[in-house]
């Protein structure tokens, strides 16, 4: 059976008539009935759901899928709506509008400005691992091949109604966080809880939930969490991301039980520069390649993970599956991509029409952008056992 893996999405909630994020996530929670797996977030503008547990990535789909038709249910009668992006056009930044729980008041009054513009919502995925020290050691393996999963999320491209001249300005958001960013090295479980006990003696965070490394082990469940990503207005994207991050867990864990397998080089000085690539171009231009060092186009860099992951992904399952939603994914371009050509022919209120219809489900039907990607292969023909050119990703449930 597939090691299994679970899902959390944030997603903002906007006015419809105006598209202006605004602080009504309490009323959209009091529609739900206080269910468990939906919950607020430090800005009274954003909801958290959280999955159930999947091994497979249709059932995983079939989950999101239900629970952001739940969401706007809840919403519309509100006349507001839920987005699932790392940003949405049309904010403002205010003080006051952080949800009342003791611990969320902290942090608006410790981190002020940094907090009141915590407009941002992610995207995280959890996979099982079979301890914290496993846990740990993967945590620094899969680090360097991090950066090209935010790139496939990247959906913020702006900030306070102007183009910010980046796919994912969430991460430079994001970053000003005091634990934000790459995690570093540590061979065992106990060296990584003896550095967030440190962190949070020395004042700077006040628990070990504000340690908000891209990647982390979970301080409560057997599973090592996914943070680099920004939400995706696609369901489909989410579960790209969970089959690739499984993938690469998996990959990690089985190299690590070679004989004289080692965690890694040591060498984690570029990840916060690989970030940085990420997050200006996503899909639409070069990424660092994590087997080089170098810049490489997103396509290339996309499919030398395919190669990479293989194994993993055939032991899972998810070959097929996963290929076919990379395929669209670079045919396609980036969320923030497509929604930079809504804004530029239609303005901003269609952006976040735009958004509002992919988390529901729907798609615009526009031409493929001029910097749509050849098929994953290098060749320009599917990978073996793979979908045919042009075959679109479908997921059952």
């Amino acid at each position: 059976m597939a090691v299994r893996i679970g899902v959390e999405e944030e997603f903002h909630v906007v006015d419809i008539e105006s598209g202006l994020l605004v602080p009504r996530a309490g009323e959209v929670l009091g529609r739900l009935r206080r269910r468990p797996d939906v919950t607020a977030e430090l800005q009274q503008s954003a909801v958290e759901w959280n999955s159930r547990v999947h091994s497979s990535l249709d059932s995983l789909h079939a989950d999101i899928v239900k629970a952001r038709l739940r969401l706007d249910a809840a919403a519309s009668p509100l006349g507001l709506a839920v987005v699932a992006a790392g940003t949405v056009p049309l904010a403002r930044v205010t003080s006051g509008d952080t949800t009342a729980d003791p611990r969320y008041r902290h942090m608006a009054d410790e981190y002020r400005q940094v907090a009141d513009e915590h407009l941002v919502c992610s995207a995280q995925v959890h996979v099982d691992v079979p301890d914290r020290d496993t846990a740990v050691r993967i945590m620094c393996a899969v680090s360097p091949w991090l950066p090209p999963l935010l790139a496939l999320s990247a959906s913020s491209p702006f900030w306070l109604g102007a183009d910010t001249g980046y796919a994912g300005w969430r991460t430079m958001l994001w970053q000003r966080w005091p634990t934000a960013g790459p995690a570093g090295c540590f061979a065992r479980a106990e060296d990584y809880d003896a550095a967030v006990s440190g962190l949070v003696r020395s004042g700077v965070i006040s628990d070990p939930g504000m340690v908000y490394y891209d990647v982390r082990p979970s301080d409560h469940q057997r599973t090592l969490e996914l943070r680099i990503c920004d939400a995706c207005p696609r369901a489909e994207t989410v579960v790209l991301v969970a089959g690739l991050f499984r993938a690469l867990v998996e990959d990690a864990r089985a190299r690590l039980e070679q004989p004289g397998a080692q965690d890694c080089d040591g060498r984690h000085e570029g990840l916060r520069a690989a970030n940085w690539r990420a997050a200006r171009s996503a899909l639409e231009g070069p990424l660092v390649d994590p087997a080089t060092g170098l810049p490489a186009p997103a396509p290339a860099v996309l499919r030398g993970m395919l190669r990479r992951l293989r194994p993993a992904l055939e032991a899972a399952g998810d070959w097929d599956t996963v290929c076919a939603l990379m395929e669209e994914a670079l045919a396609h371009g980036s969320a923030a991509h497509r929604l930079r050509g809504v804004v530029e022919e239609e303005g901003l209120l269609a952006g976040v029409e735009t958004l509002v219809e992919e988390t529901r489900g729907g798609r615009r039907q526009r031409p493929a952008p001029a910097a749509a990607h050849r098929p994953v292969a290098a060749t320009g023909a599917a990978p073996a056992g793979g979908p045919a050119p042009g075959r679109q990703a479908t997921l059952h449930g």
